[in-house]
């Protein structure tokens, strides 16, 4: 029964409009070569200062680049607008995520603020 309603949730996920916009924007930003691949180093270098920054090592050179990228990548108006549904909808689940917890008394410490 609450797999079952875990499953409405994520078809109404599926149709949202943070969902839909974001869908159309990826493919819009992939669909350039020169975009996709500034987006997958962006990706890579994000994922490269996020484990650095977990494990207590911050690695000054990759969030420099990490910045430095993102930069352009704003100038990119199919980059931008497809980091930007992105945002929104990690926004959107996130909450849902909140909600679940906080219904559980789950602690999400740094989460919450």
């Amino acid at each position: 029964m609450l797999l079952d309603d875990a499953r409405i949730l994520a078809d109404k996920l599926r149709s949202s409009e943070e969902y839909q916009t974001y869908r159309e924007a990826k493919e819009r930003a992939y669909a350039q070569p020169a975009t996709a691949a500034l987006l997958d180093e962006f990706y890579a270098l994000r994922m490269k200062a996020q484990a650095a920054s977990v494990a207590g090592t911050p690695d000054a050179e990759t969030t420099e680049k990490l910045q430095k990228l993102g930069e352009l990548l704003q100038f990119d108006t199919a980059a931008a607008e497809y980091l930007l549904a992105e945002y929104r909808l990690n926004a959107l689940v996130g909450d849902i995520y909140k909600i679940l917890a906080k219904a559980v008394d789950l602690d999400l410490g740094a989460l919450e603020a």
